[in-house]
């Protein structure tokens, strides 16, 4: 990553906030515990990492900053939110990724996620269907020296077919049901990560396995609310 942006003073204030938001993420991930990546309740020291490192701040609006560290969602337009910095760690701890793993991502929004993916080794292939958003996100990823994510404006529901088969597949929207073509674009071993359900009536964040031998297996983690999935399905 680039470094210049560490040298405007007004970054020491965020970093500071930004440990901050980190111990309240790994504490809530205790206090909530729905055991993510399968191994007990809290985080991984990785995804904590990665958190700590990814400049929030830089991913929200001007009038949104001085809250970039709170623990909660924060609105970027288009009737689109960042999502939660503890879910946000949730849904990279579930996708359990190692350096080098190939991760796609439906919904880039800001691109926040998609830099929490880079930090912790995956090469993300990232799609939103809102251009103007997906153009944002890609002159930040630019700007912060992301090279390892290839981002582009589109309907992600038939997920990116020519860089398949992915070893994780995040969903950040929520979806009526689990879209086929991306679960075929699924590895074997791989994690699929995605909140099912209507977003007014209730959506549950699932994890989906593929084992070795194709088939999918669900668990049920705990209950959120995103927005709804758009596109071709």
């Amino acid at each position: 990553m680039h470094k210049e942006w560490q040298d405007d003073p007004a970054e020491a204030v965020y970093a500071e906030r930004r440990v901050a938001m980190v111990d309240e993420v790994a504490q809530m991930a205790q206090e909530v515990s729905p055991s993510p990546g399968g191994g007990g309740p809290a985080l991984s020291p990785a995804v904590l990492d990665a958190i700590g490192r990814v400049p929030r701040h830089r991913f929200v609006p001007e009038d949104e900053r001085r809250y970039a560290y709170q623990n909660y969602p924060l609105s970027i337009g288009h009737g689109q939110t960042i999502s939660q910095p503890y879910i946000v760690a949730l849904m990279t701890d579930l996708l359990a990724v190692k350096p080098g793993d190939r991760v796609l991502e439906i919904g880039t929004g800001c691109g926040y996620q998609t830099a929490v993916l880079a930090e912790v080794g995956a090469e993300v292939y990232s799609i939103e269907i809102v251009e103007s958003l997906a153009q944002q996100a890609a002159e930040t990823f630019m700007a912060l020296g992301y090279d390892q994510i290839h981002a582009q404006a589109g309907d992600g529901y038939q997920g990116w077919p020519e860089h398949a088969p992915f070893d994780g597949i995040i969903v950040t929207a929520g979806a009526p049901h689990v879209p086929q073509p991306l679960v075929e674009q699924l590895k074997p071993g791989g994690r699929m990560v995605i909140p099912l359900g209507d977003t007014w009536s209730g959506q549950e964040l699932l994890l989906i396995r593929k084992d070795e031998n194709g088939k999918t297996h669900q668990h049920n983690v705990l209950p959120v609310r995103f927005v709804p999935l758009t596109g071709g399905h």
